[in-house]
């Protein structure tokens, strides 16, 4: 295909897993992908839920240092829950030890959830978003801001910072993160310098789900903007409309670059990704009503969502790409082409590694045919 394919990893932890084993197959998957010819390998960060991607800079170490040439990134870092120099110091290291390998990627989740504290719960509200098999817009009743508004997400998420603290602006956060990058950081007219970090080639990559913040601050500061269409089918693509709006070229991007990101199963049939696929929806269900995500569910042993618990992962389900690696190919395709996206990003969770593997060598295969 015409644009590069990449991987987003989560380290999923499988029902009768753990965690050792996870970030262990994060790192075996990862070899895999840049043997298959992915460009990208980017690890999430999550925290309280059965995902071991908690320490993104952590991981990216290991990945890197088990592989030779594929880059290596974040998925992304969450900003309101650390600092501008603490962020600089730990990917400069890393850029150290793999030079131009690593891409330094942030993400507005800290803030999202400060603000959801702030905001009085409402109805879940009729979202819309574009369907992959039949490329047009339908109708999903989900409100996001429920999730962010889980108690159990609030309580525990509010130990990632100090008591009290105050997440800054994220805005202001990468324009710092920019300024240390570049030396020319301030803080209360003196000057302060990043080391390592200073005068290295890190540049961010901004993950945003909306037309919000994180879109506009990409296009303004011209920087390469993810469309986390994977978590917010519904509203991703106004997000890439915002942006391009925005943009402003910088000396480090002339365009607009956009990533769009997608959930995917590929199988070597059909019928068997379907089936490997039927316990998405409760990982998801989990995730949206639980405050985090559980171990993901086995699909031999989990019975049938009901009618209720489907409408909450609906607009997820269908946005699922499942099938023989040609369909997932296909369904892709039209997404990269109805985005314009310059680069896609899949992420592919499975209950069995072997499983997941098989599902990213079939779409490397038939993306490079």
């Amino acid at each position: 295909m015409s644009v590069a394919l990449s991987v987003l990893d989560l380290a999923p932890v499988p029902a009768g897993g753990d965690a050792v084993t996870a970030l262990r197959n994060t790192v075996d998957l990862a070899r895999h992908a840049e043997r298959w010819g992915y460009r990208r390998y980017w690890v999430a960060e999550h925290h309280y839920s059965a995902v071991a991607s908690a320490s993104p800079a952590v991981l990216i170490g290991q990945i890197a240092a088990a592989t030779d040439t594929i880059a290596v990134g974040a998925g992304a870092v969450q900003l309101g829950h650390t600092t501008a120099i603490a962020v600089v110091e730990s990917f400069a290291t890393l850029d150290a030890f793999y030079p131009g390998r690593i891409d330094l990627g942030v993400g507005r989740s800290g803030q999202r959830r400060s603000e959801a504290r702030r905001v009085r719960p409402g109805k879940p509200r009729t979202v819309r978003f574009w369907h992959e098999r039949d490329g047009v817009v339908v109708p999903a009743p989900y409100d996001i801001g429920a999730q962010l508004r889980n108690p159990r997400l609030q309580a525990v998420m509010s130990t990632l910072q100090q008591p009290e603290a105050v997440a800054p602006d994220f805005g202001d956060q990468v324009a710092d993160i920019i300024a240390l990058l570049e030396g020319r950081y301030r803080v209360d007219g003196y000057e302060a310098h990043a080391t390592p970090g200073e005068g290295t080639a890190l540049r961010p990559w901004i993950f945003g789900s909306s037309k919000g913040q994180s879109a506009r601050v990409a296009g303004a500061l011209g920087l390469p903007f993810v469309a986390a269409y994977h978590i917010a089918p519904a509203t991703s693509l106004e997000a890439i409309e915002v942006y391009r709006n925005a943009f402003e070229p910088s000396a480090h991007l002339p365009e607009p670059y956009v990533v769009v990101s997608a959930d995917v199963l590929a199988a070597d049939d059909t019928a068997t990704a379907r089936h490997l696929a039927s316990s998405f929806g409760h990982w998801v269900h989990s995730i949206r009503v639980g405050g985090g995500a559980q171990p993901y569910p086995d699909p031999d042993t989990v019975t049938p969502l009901t009618p209720e618990q489907q409408e909450i992962v609906r607009d997820r389900t269908e946005t699922q790409f499942v099938g023989a690696p040609d369909e997932v190919a296909d369904r892709l395709a039209a997404l990269q082409r109805l985005t314009g996206a310059d680069e896609l990003v899949i992420t592919s969770v499975a209950h069995r590694h072997a499983d997941r593997l098989r599902s990213h060598e079939l779409i490397a295969k038939v993306w490079a045919a």
